[in-house]
């Protein structure tokens, strides 16, 4: 269970999760967190939220985000708010570390999601751009399917997916 002045960090990509005001002190009303992001850290994977907001504010550096497949670039300052459902990403492309204000509301359990991604790569269970194996990954988004949902496959394939490995996911761990 995520605490208040918890930090996560990833050790693969350096990331850095710092969380502000977790689900349990807001009653799960917001997730506020302060992300760093080391120099040329690479693009995750578009992916969407279906129920939850979120709000990026830059509090120093620079952020590129992709939002429904355009890409921007975001300085000190800037406040960037992403509804339910829109398609984005997030990285670091400049030569400097970029500090974030992140805001998810409602919380859901977006903590746990954060706090299982990062075991995952600590323990070295993924690639070299911190991305488990497909099995993992897809037991994961089976999980937190109510938080966050890949763009790719479409979520109807996605769901029938999981349905037929369900039973795999029975016997398989993290």
């Amino acid at each position: 269970m995520a605490m208040k002045y918890q930090q996560l960090v990833n050790v693969k990509t350096g990331q850095r999760i710092f969380f502000k005001r977790t689900a349990s002190d807001t009653a799960g009303e917001i997730l506020e967190m302060e992300a760093n992001y080391p120099p040329f850290s690479i693009e995750p994977p578009v992916h969407y939220h279906p129920y939850q907001n979120e709000n990026f504010t830059v509090l120093s550096g620079e952020m590129h985000i992709r939002i429904n497949g355009i890409v921007r670039a975001y300085g000190t300052g800037s406040s960037i708010n992403i509804k339910p459902g829109i398609r984005h990403s997030m990285w670091n492309s400049s030569q400097e570390e970029a500090v974030v204000n992140w805001k998810v509301w409602p919380a859901m359990n977006t903590e746990s999601f954060f706090e299982n991604m990062t075991d995952l790569v600590n323990a070295s269970k993924t690639n070299r751009s911190g991305l488990p194996p497909k099995l993992p990954v897809m037991r994961l988004l089976s999980t937190y399917h109510k938080t966050i949902r890949l763009d790719r496959p479409p979520f109807w394939i996605f769901a029938i997916l999981i349905f037929l490995l369900k039973p795999v996911f029975a016997f398989y761990k993290k």
